[in-house]
């Protein structure tokens, strides 16, 4: 929802705030029992106490009702925006070009609200208030679409923003749309990739958020980050929309637009061996794009000892129909001695390892690990369809397919086979254990960050229920009930079904405010091995996430599973 924008006289400021509450006065220890509160007071909070309030779910369990607020500098006043219909939550606002209203996305709230984090399949609309002291407004794109991500072109003739479907994978490749600020007519400006492709090509657009600055000074152009290996897209040309990859030395690597502003960008470099640089460039005229010019401005040397590759695997055909072209499993491998490789995939399941620099597996790195991260298919990056193929095939296609990329780097690489260890978080987590039980004797040790492991479970937890049926192929409504078959199918793609097959050791972490995968998923799965005799630990976290994020619990997180991986694969 977050926004903080001047008006373009830099004489008012608008941002979103979250809608205050009255509270209860508590009663002071003199009270005479039995005394009553004031009638007015009686009327408006009397038993109001302890009605559930909805918020948005994970890593927003503090946002419930977003309002717009004008701070007026001149006049010294402090005014919420009227006019919003009472059907939708808004943020993300701009200023219009005239400064006599705003830009805003809209979030559908009713009937109840769904978790917004990591989901931009979610309901959600671009709105324009003609005047923020008036109640008129108008839709900027249909109204049953997901939009977000509104970005003024300088000159105020295009707006342009991010559009996707609603329902369906929980993140998708979206559209990059335009609309004209005088006629609202709308057009199209990057369409999504439907059919995977070869790395080479462009595959679409998988960012949630525009940079806050993306347009170029012409207005024509705009430049944005994309998870397909961190290329820069630039659309030019109001009409027929080009893109251009801009990439500085080497294709690999993963590179970060910070902002555009005057035609310098600025922007980070980085590489599983390589922390974060800081570059800049001067974007050319239009048709002149390449090659870009980059200058460092604090650069940051490689950790020594760190190597890495990149290792395509192809999936053999499945039963349900011929493979996409380049319907593959990228997999990004971070290879070092000695022989040990630990093996992670992505969370999501809509999520991909790019090759960024992550601090936890540079150290693994230095602690004498070899790092096999998989993207299966399904994972952002490769077109639409390697993302729908996922569909219905949880907990078969994307295990398949990091099994395939473990046997692959076993065969390519000088791995020991019978040194392997499984580091997994959210649904990495749940293909580590459906690989635990279909290979108990492979894997010496097993570490997992909020576990998925009973998908039923879920159902009634989970602040994204909807993935629960969709991930398996099934539709889903707010009213929606789960069948008793839809439950038993659900169960028998859970790993928590076959965890009598697990012989491996496990290490669980999980955070007690997890509103996306519920620490209990954990807690039962850790009893149950327990009770079999595996060799188990349970670290709970009172003030963690589903991310367990932050500084204190992260590095705990690192420090306990790398000891756990150490101990049990007698190093």
């Amino acid at each position: 929802f977050a926004c903080l924008a001047w008006s373009h006289s830099e004489t008012r400021l608008l941002y979103v705030a979250e809608k205050s509450r009255p509270k209860q006065q508590p009663p002071c220890p003199w009270d005479v029992p039995g005394a009553a509160w004031p009638a007015a007071e009686d009327e408006d909070e009397e038993g109001k106490q302890f009605v559930y309030h909805e918020d948005w779910g994970e890593a927003l369990s503090t946002r419930s009702e977003p309002v717009l607020c004008i701070l007026d500098l001149e006049g010294l006043s402090l005014s919420v925006l009227e006019g919003v219909p009472e059907h939708l939550s808004p943020g993300q606002a701009l200023w219009s070009p005239d400064d006599r209203g705003v830009v805003f996305v809209g979030w559908w709230h009713k009937p109840f609200r769904l978790g917004l984090n990591a989901c931009s399949n979610r309901r959600w609309v671009p709105v324009s208030n003609q005047c923020p002291c008036q109640d008129a407004h108008a839709l900027l794109s249909a109204e049953n679409g997901s939009a977000c991500s509104p970005q003024l072109s300088p000159d105020g003739q295009r707006l342009l923003y991010l559009e996707g479907a609603v329902g369906g994978p929980h993140r998708q490749c979206l559209r990059l749309r335009t609309v004209s600020w005088a006629s609202r007519a709308p057009g199209m400006a990057v369409p999504p990739s439907q059919r995977s492709a070869p790395l080479t090509a462009f595959t679409g657009l998988y960012s949630e958020v525009l940079p806050p600055r993306c347009w170029a000074a012409d207005s024509r152009r705009a430049v944005l980050g994309t998870p397909q290996r961190s290329r820069t897209v630039s659309p030019r040309d109001g009409r027929a929309w080009d893109v251009t990859h801009t990439l500085h030395g080497s294709p690999e690597g993963c590179w970060e637009l910070l902002t555009l502003q005057w035609d310098l960008l600025v922007a980070t470099c980085s590489a599983p061996h390589h922390p974060p640089s800081l570059v800049v460039a001067v974007l050319p005229p239009a048709g002149q794009e390449l090659p870009l010019d980059w200058v460092p401005v604090e650069d940051t040397p490689t950790v020594p000892g760190v190597t890495w590759k990149t290792l395509t695997v192809q999936p053999p055909c499945s039963g349900q129909g011929p493979a996409a072209p380049g319907d593959s499993g990228d997999t990004l491998a971070v290879l070092v001695a000695p022989q040990v490789m630990p093996m992670l995939a992505p969370g999501g399941p809509h999520a991909v390892f790019d090759a960024r620099w992550r601090p936890s597996m540079a150290a693994l790195c230095r602690l004498g690990f070899a790092v096999l991260l998989v993207n299966y298919r399904g994972s952002l990056g490769f077109g639409q369809a390697s993302i729908s193929s996922l569909l219905s095939r949880v907990g078969e296609q994307d295990v398949a397919d990091t099994q395939l990329a473990v046997e692959q780097a076993l065969h390519r690489e000088p791995l020991d086979p019978h040194r392997l260890a499984l580091l997994a978080g959210s649904h990495g987590a749940f293909i580590a254990l459906h690989l635990l039980t279909r290979e108990p004797k492979r894997y010496q040790a097993c570490a997992l960050r909020s576990p998925v492991s009973n998908l039923p479970a879920l159902l009634g937890t989970s602040d994204i229920p909807d993935w629960r049926y969709t991930s398996l192929g099934l539709p889903y409504s707010f009213e929606r009930v789960p069948r008793a078959e839809e439950v038993a199918t659900m169960l028998l793609r859970s790993p928590i079904a076959q965890a009598a097959q697990v012989q491996t050791p496990v290490l669980l972490c999980v955070g007690a405010r997890d509103r996306r995968v519920s620490p209990m998923q954990a807690l039962e799965l850790y009893r149950v091995l327990r009770a079999r005799g595996v060799p188990a630990r349970l670290l709970w976290y009172p003030e963690g996430g589903h991310a367990l994020a932050g500084v204190e619990t992260e590095a705990d997180v690192f420090k306990n599973c790398a000891h756990w991986l150490l101990q049990h694969l007698g190093q």
